[in-house]
């Protein structure tokens, strides 16, 4: 039988393993958070940047798509640039930016230069847009547009300088045009649809990637006219009047059945494979996405499209199609 003494060594012995063990098993827990840190996801929790750059036409919806996400995620930080379609690819195929709003399909050329600097990426359609030509609400002339008065008016050394210039009952006022500018999708889609040639247009006319500066402009000049996304008409409805080309006014529904012809389109975001794949914080925010695209997307102004076209683009994705 052991002594008295005996049983408090090993009581202490023992006491002193347990807590060797707990401490052991603390740092072992320690450094799997630290871990997981490093890997942005811990628990749970996500932390991390995201950079995106790109289209001022799909800015809205991405911006409204960070905002709703960073309410769950408030330790991500989700940066929006508005550098315009060209200039969000010159960034994306240097592998400055996670993730490029366009409003166009990437160009050949800037496929090149991605596939150069090693660059892949994933084309994902988001949402429908018809580009909107509006004038001044003061404008009580203009109920109508043609696209050969369009052309008339856009092309390269255009001579319409007066509203008479277009149909002879009109002002003989000089037309202040206002337009997106050449790093814009918004303007290679306009030039290639309306003038038959993508960055053909006339010079003399106030340009700008942002839309905010255009429609201060229209909103500012009664004899104004330019072009833009449909979302900013929607939010700027008070100052501006949109026009119908060839009879047909942009709205949801012919935007959607593609009736207002030619200028509806689709909008899209490439995402980085690199981003995708190694960015916890980008792969959920990509997920959040097309999961709530059907909901966002209208309340920005655009058009969105049939959710199994969202979810089988996010199972391309995830599955690395």
């Amino acid at each position: 039988m052991l002594s008295k003494k005996a049983r408090k060594f090993i009581s202490l012995t023992l006491s002193l393993a347990i807590v060797i063990f707990m401490f052991v098993g603390c740092s072992s827990q320690t450094q799997k958070q630290t871990d997981n840190n490093q890997g942005k996801v811990n628990a749970g929790k996500l932390s991390g940047k995201i950079e995106v750059d790109g289209s001022s036409t799909v800015f809205p919806i991405t911006e409204a798509m960070a905002e709703e996400f960073q309410k769950m995620h408030k330790d991500v930080k989700i940066t929006v640039g508005v550098s315009g379609t060209g200039g969000g690819f010159k960034r994306f195929t240097k592998g400055e930016t996670d993730i490029s709003d366009a409003s166009r399909p990437i160009k050949d050329k800037e496929a090149k230069i991605a596939q150069e600097n090693g660059i892949k990426y994933k084309q994902i359609k988001i949402a429908y847009d018809g580009i909107s030509v509006l004038v001044n609400p003061q404008n009580d002339w203009v109920d109508n547009l043609t696209v050969e008065e369009l052309k008339k008016i856009w092309e390269p050394n255009s001579k319409v300088k007066t509203w008479k210039d277009i149909r002879p009952e009109w002002p003989d006022k000089e037309i202040k045009l206002y337009g997106p500018g050449t790093d814009s999708g918004t303007f290679d889609y306009f030039t290639e649809e309306i003038i038959g040639e993508s960055g053909k247009i006339r010079t003399d006319f106030t340009a700008s990637e942002d839309d905010n500066v255009l429609v201060q402009g229209i909103a500012g000049d009664k004899y104004a006219l330019g072009y833009f996304g449909y979302a900013y008409y929607v939010e700027n409805k008070d100052v501006l009047k949109i026009v119908p080309i060839n009879g047909v006014k942009p709205t949801t529904e012919t935007i959607e059945k593609g009736e207002y012809t030619p200028l509806s389109r689709p909008l899209f975001i490439y995402v980085s494979q690199d981003s995708f794949n190694n960015k916890e914080q980008v792969r959920e925010f990509v997920k959040f996405y097309l999961k709530n695209a059907r909901d966002i997307v209208p309340e920005t102004g655009y058009v969105p499209l049939k959710q199994e076209v969202y979810d089988k683009q996010l199972e391309e994705l995830l599955s690395g199609k």
